[in-house]
């Protein structure tokens, strides 16, 4: 028996060994990522390898998204004239507020083919009720199609009302499509759309499961919230669908987002986003280019806007680099909300020598955990900027879900990536870039009143922290490259 278990330890050793070897030399990640695998390899034998085949395997990033008729709206060719026209100092900014960050559009039109819209009209929506109001009411006075994309759509009160205006909608000949992520919306099967399909909707899940609990590409999630009507208003920000997201869960309270609903040249952008995915996900109902998903629209107002996505196919960091950007270009203030704090590096260092700049650097978190070791982790990134002179706010009037960043009253961005390696490197993300003063004083203005619903967290403070949470960090903070 005692010869048995020194085989098998011998056995369990070795294999460890090829798997950390195969994960050094085949997967070529980065070294903060590997290091954690390898704690979770040699620590948890054999079943941390069953971990690390449903969280940890790279994604294959070749043809994965695919729409061929991409180039029938023009985007290659609009790219490539921006591009120029900033090269050679000859593109039409029509307000100073887009031209004084020409080099931050001409970043997002390299990394992302980001094109940048100048005719948007934007509204900020900072509370659940009032966005999903103004939704439901855009809903209602579809004409032509219907593309709603969430990561989260839970078929509670809120997910029912949108999924019978859906269904009527359906049923008076508009075209209705709904995308949805299988694991952010766990339980929620095709099925149980029936009566939207049968009215004549369209139903896709992102990633499904090949079996029952059993995804290989768990730890990739379409993480984006997207909402087109008639190719005329669109929707992005933080909020998905469901109760909690209108303050009726107990756990969490009030439920503090922010979301943007846009009329303008961006929402093009956004349709050509869904389409993109859409058509990843389904199998046999390919969007194909039609004038009625871009239909031209009259310029609706003057918000300067560049709509950017990011995900594991990329080979940049597209988000989390325009993220550094207007770090990088800030002179007076950094205004910064996030449910998860748990920033690479060089994000951590950019807040830094801001902060040791001068730099008037501000960050929202929330005061309780919907993941603890997301949580801990935070807790112990905001320590490292309180020694650097960084002001840190715990929300306690419920929890705060936004994911925004607001710089000189100048440039904002709003959107689903939050500060964290998961939304830079493996999450599905999009985000809006606003280049207006108008709206990023707004946004500054609710930070602003955010505050006075938070407690700051002093340095003092965090020094004073119990033993058991400086081993909660300690923890999280060794597994935060992998969270």
């Amino acid at each position: 028996m005692v010869q048995f278990i020194t085989y098998t330890t011998v056995a369990v050793f070795i294999l460890n060994i090829f798997l950390a070897i195969a994960l050094i030399f085949l997967e070529r990640r980065d070294p903060t990522s590997t290091w954690a695998w390898l704690l979770v390899l040699f620590f948890i034998p054999i079943f941390g390898f069953f971990i690390y085949l449903m969280f940890g395997r790279q994604l294959r990033k070749k043809q994965l998204f695919r729409w061929e008729d991409r180039n029938k709206i023009g985007i290659e060719q609009l790219v490539n004239y921006q591009i120029e026209a900033i090269e050679d100092g000859t593109f039409d900014f029509r307000l100073d507020d887009t031209a004084h960050y020409r080099d931050m559009v001409y970043l997002h039109l390299r990394n992302n083919h980001a094109l940048l819209t100048q005719d948007n009209d934007v509204e900020i929506f900072n509370d659940g009720g009032k966005k999903f109001e103004a939704l439901l009411d855009d809903l209602e006075h579809a004409k032509d199609h219907i593309h709603i994309q969430y990561y989260i759509f839970r078929l509670d009160d809120l997910g029912r009302r949108i999924l019978d205006t859906l269904i009527r909608k359906a049923k008076s000949g508009v075209n209705v499509r709904v995308l949805y992520d299988d694991i952010g919306s766990r339980g929620l099967r095709k099925r149980h759309f029936r009566d939207l399909t049968a009215a004549g909707g369209e139903v896709e899940a992102f990633f499904p499961a090949i079996l029952p609990l059993i995804n290989p590409r768990m730890n990739y999630r379409n993480h984006r919230k997207i909402a087109i009507i008639d190719g005329r208003v669109g929707y992005v920000g933080g909020f998905n669908v469901g109760d909690e997201y209108l303050g009726l869960n107990r756990k969490f309270g009030y439920w503090r987002d922010t979301h943007l609903r846009i009329e303008g040249s961006a929402v093009h952008p956004l349709q050509t986003r869904f389409t993109l995915d859409w058509n990843q996900a389904s199998a046999s109902h390919d969007i194909e280019y039609h004038e009625r998903y871009f239909p031209a629209i009259p310029r609706k107002g003057s918000v300067g806007l560049q709509i950017v996505s990011s995900g594991p196919d990329e080979q940049w960091e597209q988000i989390k680099d325009g993220y550094l950007k207007m770090i990088h270009l800030a002179k007076k203030y950094i205004y910064i909300q996030t449910p998860y704090f748990i920033p690479d590096a060089s994000f951590l260092d950019a807040l830094r020598i801001a902060c040791l700049s001068g730099i008037d650097v501000r960050i929202m978190i929330p005061n309780k955990p919907d993941h603890m070791f997301v949580y801990w982790a935070t807790y112990s990134h905001v320590g490292i900027l309180l020694r650097a002179g960084a002001k840190v706010y715990v929300y306690e009037n419920g929890f705060i879900h936004a994911k925004m960043i607001v710089v000189d009253d100048e440039v904002a961005t709003v959107g689903t990536a939050n500060i964290d390696v998961r939304s830079f490197k493996l999450n599905f993300e999009i985000n809006a870039f606003l280049y207006d003063r108008e709206k990023s004083h707004e946004l500054a203005e609710l930070f602003e009143q955010d505050m006075r619903l938070s407690t700051e967290l002093t340095l003092e403070d965090y020094e004073n922290r119990t033993t058991n949470i400086r081993l909660k960090e300690s923890v999280s903070r060794l597994l935060s490259p992998i969270l």
